[in-house]
């Protein structure tokens, strides 16, 4: 992805970094001070509504021990950065079962070292480009058409991008605009938000789900789901972004993402689960792993996928879990597998990928709003991928320079989240990061974080 000079600053001096956390303070303080009046009715239907929502993180490390360090590695001197963003969310319905949203946002921040050096990446507000001041986006504009096709019907309470009403238990869902891919596919109760839950890349999502998107995560696209007793069916069509972890997408949907999943609800015991398949298949530019590393050797240059695209698929399919174990405990896993002789081309370096975790809410010590969470998750490549890094190569997170005792990538997470008030959340978070980049030679790295985040 293109570095802009705005990225350059990333690594300035320290005197710098007070600015920046000034900037991000400001931000979520803008989205503190929104008057409460936009607050969303809870009537039913619900023809309009306003919401709103600031997310600031604070993350960093200490030293840790590396022999060497490459373009793309986490520096080994320790390090801190922040990220904030504030969004405004604006819904209307303009017709029976119609919604349009249009979601308007500042940004700030980076994430560690311009968001690389760890495969399964610590933070999931940090986007692929970063700026020392704050900047406009509009990572939504969508419109959300629910068909009703009977069974029972249920109440739809208002919330963030979703108009308060009812829908019935069989209904078609159709979504077209601009959105995130993850909006609509591999969603989880516990591990799928990065502004209230788990923050590690590998945990909120399938990290081998190499989903459509620019380098802040969003695309443009459509989704179909079919909801009929148990069971959900889902598909979508989505636009690749113009370069591998590119800022722009690709302007003719020449290169192009596949997208579908089948879920189906259970309950054990009384308690509620489900579990999801996905899968998706990439058609765009991409190289080969092998075909960059001979490439390079006879060049005499580290392997360069860049060099080698060609037009091809990249296959993938994940399973999700997720199952609730007592009134306030609950439980969820993930594994994935994508095509790994192919370069990465949007999320992860990640070719095999395993997560679990476990959620609670603070009912027992008398704090029902709070949450403690705790997961694990294990990363790993494939041989020529692991090849191809050895041999220099750099991938869209991941790139040491060399990597000759390679090994699965672990990572624990924990984190706590209490409830200052009812719109204003403080979150903890700890990250253990064992073999960082699959690199035995370098590490382990302790990440500590602190989130403030507001929504109404």
């Amino acid at each position: 992805m293109a570095r802009d000079h705005a990225r350059k600053k990333a690594a300035s001096p320290s005197q710098m970094k007070l600015r920046h956390i000034c900037h991000a303070l400001a931000s979520v303080a803008f989205g503190l001070l929104v008057p409460c009046w936009a607050i969303a009715d809870d009537t039913t239907p619900q023809d309009f509504a306003v919401h709103g929502q600031a997310t600031f993180i604070y993350q960093g490390y200490p030293p840790f021990a590396a022999p060497y360090s490459g373009a793309n590695s986490l520096p080994p001197g320790g390090q801190a950065r922040e990220t904030a963003d504030v969004t405004l969310l604006v819904g209307v319905r303009p017709w029976a079962g119609g919604e349009i949203w249009l979601d308007p946002e500042f940004d700030q921040g980076f994430g560690l070292h311009d968001t690389l050096g760890v495969a399964g990446f610590t933070n999931g507000e940090g986007a692929k480009v970063g700026r020392v001041r704050p900047y406009f986006r509009l990572p939504r504009l969508f419109l959300r058409q629910t068909v009703n096709l009977g069974g029972d019907v249920s109440k739809v309470d208002p919330d963030l991008n979703q108009l308060g009403g009812s829908q019935s238990a069989n209904r078609i869902v159709v979504t077209v605009g601009k959105f995130n891919v993850t909006d609509v596919f591999d969603t989880n109760a516990y591990a799928h938000d990065p502004k209230q839950d788990f923050l590690n890349w590998a945990l909120i999502d399938a990290g081998t789900f190499d989903y459509a998107a620019d380098a802040w995560g969003y695309t443009v696209g459509a989704s179909v789901e079919w909801y009929h007793g148990p069971w959900t069916v889902r598909a979508g069509v989505f636009d690749l972004s113009k370069m591998p972890n590119g800022e722009k997408l690709d302007p003719n949907l020449g290169q192009f993402q596949l997208v579908g999943e089948v879920e189906r609800h259970y309950s054990i015991l009384g308690k509620d689960g489900s579990i999801k398949v996905t899968g998706f298949l990439s058609r765009g530019r991409m190289g080969l792993y092998s075909d960059a590393i001979e490439l390079g050797a006879e060049l005499g240059e580290p392997p360069n996928t860049a060099l080698v695209r060609r037009y091809r698929s990249r296959p993938g399919i994940s399973v999700n879990l997720q199952q609730k174990i007592t009134d306030d405990l609950g439980a969820f896993t993930r594994a994935g597998w994508d095509r790994s002789d192919v370069e990465a081309y949007e999320y992860a370096d990640i070719d095999q990928t395993v997560s679990a975790g476990l959620s609670m809410a603070g009912k027992r010590w008398g704090r029902s709003d709070d949450t403690i969470g705790l997961a694990g998750v294990i990363n790993n490549i494939s041989k020529e991928h692991q090849a191809y890094l050895a041999a220099g190569g750099l991938g869209i997170l991941v790139g040491d320079g060399r990597l000759p005792h390679p090994r699965t990538e672990n990572i624990l997470e924990t984190y706590y989240k209490a409830a200052l008030t009812r719109f204003l959340q403080l979150t903890l978070d700890y990250q253990f990061v064992d073999n960082p980049a699959y690199n035995t030679d370098r590490g382990p790295v302790s990440i500590f974080a602190i989130r403030l985040h507001a929504q109404f």
